[in-house]
């Protein structure tokens, strides 16, 4: 039998994470770790923004032409990684010294076609929509329309969360830092079963918080509530703002936020997965709209070439003044350490706002982020302010550790000349954890103590975070049906008055459980496995 007290799975599939890179990308871990020696009861207010100087971390020059040699062996770079991993297409854009020095697409745009990827074709960006987020804030406030220590309820009144004093000092900085203290990727499992943005937010007030200002979590949709607030301060919706302030300016004609205008897109890369050692298109498209802010941009290289080289020149575009470089140089000004020191050589990474910020192994600084779904797209962003470089890959194939293998190497060449490391390998074998499933229910007993009759099982079932569960009893047998999707969900008996299930969308891999819990002859209590990381998963009769 399973034990209803069991502590809840403990690491839950990541969903539009920034990756974990290894030592010379530096993006900070979507884990719930606070620093060591953090004072869980620290002054409350904004801390002040700290600048990490690039010029300060660049004593040792990069050699003249050091730059054009890697750039010339990118091709080669991408044509390996394509063969290695076996995803399907991808596309690289390089900056350097305020000029774009290389545009290019390599392989298929969907398996199921021959149509190829060029410079143009337009991918999902998922988590590298945060910087691009950010930049649009950086806009709104450089152009006064709020400033980024506004709390967010100046903007969003009914925006709360589960501790009252919090809720009236969080600000739209600490949503971006991912310092609010919401639990890692609070309102991804909400997304997956269909609810939308506006009663995802609503939700976050269910969730426990850590310590305000003082841990780092990886929130989605902590994200997506501080645009909310800046879209209604601007009196526009977050797309036509992020159109209206980035898109438009740069000439970034392939760039949206909205899943529609991807969708259209005559030049898109289609999602791919792969099963079994094979790839193939998701029969699953991810529709991101819900968090639109943190992964729902969509862009090619060409456009994102024009917003690398305005973050580089603090601002402008071809000389002209487009953001102001204060409300820019937030993003890239660290706020909390999202990767704890790991040993007496590891170097710490720290987190902006929606862009992860370091010290390299060479010593010089460098921004960085990588985005996922695990439906099918991984991509990545490194850049060193100092020498003004920096490079974007795109894929359309689930995170296998393509595009930061690549950034890596790249990078790696302009600073020593030589790459060092199989960053491939490394980064394949770091990505193989986030396929790992941890269940109670992996292996059956050999001996299960029957169920009882179903109806026992069948009713409503509620919870304050979740909403409605509904256990039905058909003829393939029971179904579980979570909040308003109308998907049902397949009940297998494991032992007992336990069951398992798979669960679909981003969050989907492998098998979870369902337990209930009776009082006589009637189910009173049913946990579902999945849900219950925060110990929120139970619903009530």
């Amino acid at each position: 039998m399973i034990d209803l007290n069991v502590d809840p799975m403990k690491a839950r599939p990541f969903v539009l994470a920034a990756l974990m890179l290894l030592a010379p990308v530096g993006v900070p871990a979507s884990e719930n770790a606070s620093p060591p020696g953090v004072n869980p009861f620290v002054e409350s207010r904004p801390a002040e923004p700290t600048h990490l100087d690039p010029s300060a971390f660049s004593d040792v020059p990069i050699p003249a032409g050091r730059v054009d040699a890697a750039v010339a062996q990118l091709d080669a770079m991408a044509e390996a990684a394509l063969a290695t991993t076996g995803v399907p297409g991808m596309a690289i854009a390089v900056v350097h010294r305020d000029r774009v020095v290389y545009l290019k697409g390599f392989g298929r745009r969907s398996l199921d076609g021959e149509a190829r990827v060029d410079a143009e074709t337009v991918f999902q960006l998922a988590s590298l929509s945060k910087p691009v987020a950010a930049t649009v804030v950086a806009a709104a406030v450089d152009r006064s329309m709020i400033a980024w220590d506004d709390p967010i309820v100046r903007h969003l009144p009914d925006f709360a969360l589960s501790d009252p004093a919090i809720t009236l000092r969080v600000t739209i900085a600490d949503l971006f830092a991912h310092r609010s203290g919401l639990p890692d990727h609070a309102g991804d499992l909400l997304e997956d079963m269909g609810y939308g943005r506006a009663e995802i937010l609503s939700r976050l007030r269910f969730y426990p918080l850590a310590p305000f200002r003082a841990s780092y979590a990886y929130t989605n949709f902590g994200l997506t509530a501080a645009a909310e607030a800046v879209a209604r301060a601007a009196g526009t919706p977050w797309d036509d703002l992020s159109r209206d302030l980035l898109y438009g300016p740069l000439g970034m004609t392939s760039t949206s936020s909205r899943f529609a205008d991807f969708a259209a897109a005559p030049n898109h890369a289609i999602g791919h997965i792969r099963r079994d050692g094979l790839w193939m298109v998701t029969p699953e498209v991810r529709q991101p709209d819900a968090q639109s802010p943190a992964g729902g941009v969509s862009s090619s290289v060409t456009d994102m070439a024009q917003w690398m080289r305005l973050l580089l020149a603090e601002g402008a575009l071809d000389g002209k003044a487009v953001i102001g470089s204060e409300a820019l140089a937030r993003i890239h000004s660290p706020n909390l350490m999202s990767s704890p020191l790991r040993g007496p050589s590891s170097r710490p990474s720290f987190y902006g706002l929606g862009l992860g910020v370091g010290v390299d192994s060479a010593g010089r600084v460098r921004w960085s982020h990588s985005g996922a779904f695990l439906l099918g797209a991984a991509t990545t962003l490194a850049m060193l302010p100092s020498e003004s470089l920096g490079i974007l890959i795109l894929t359309n194939g689930q995170p296998v550790g393509a595009p930061e293998g690549i950034a890596a190497s790249f990078l790696e060449l302009v600073e020593t000349g030589e790459v060092r490391h199989d960053w491939s390998a490394l980064y394949r074998g770091a990505m193989a954890g986030f396929y790992q499933v941890h269940t109670q229910f992996g292996e059956a007993p050999a001996t299960p103590a029957p169920a009882r009759p179903l109806d026992a099982y069948v009713g409503h079932y509620a919870n304050d975070l979740y909403g409605p569960a509904v256990v039905e009893a058909t003829e393939a047998g029971l179904v579980l049906r979570l909040g308003p999707s109308p998907t049902g969900l397949l009940l297998s008996h494991f032992d007992g008055d336990a069951f398992t299930f798979r669960p679909i969308g981003e969050n989907g891999l492998g098998i979870s459980g369902a337990v209930f819990a009776f009082e006589g002859d009637r189910a009173v209590f049913l946990q579902v496995e999945y849900l219950d990381e925060e110990g929120l998963g139970t619903f009530r009769r």
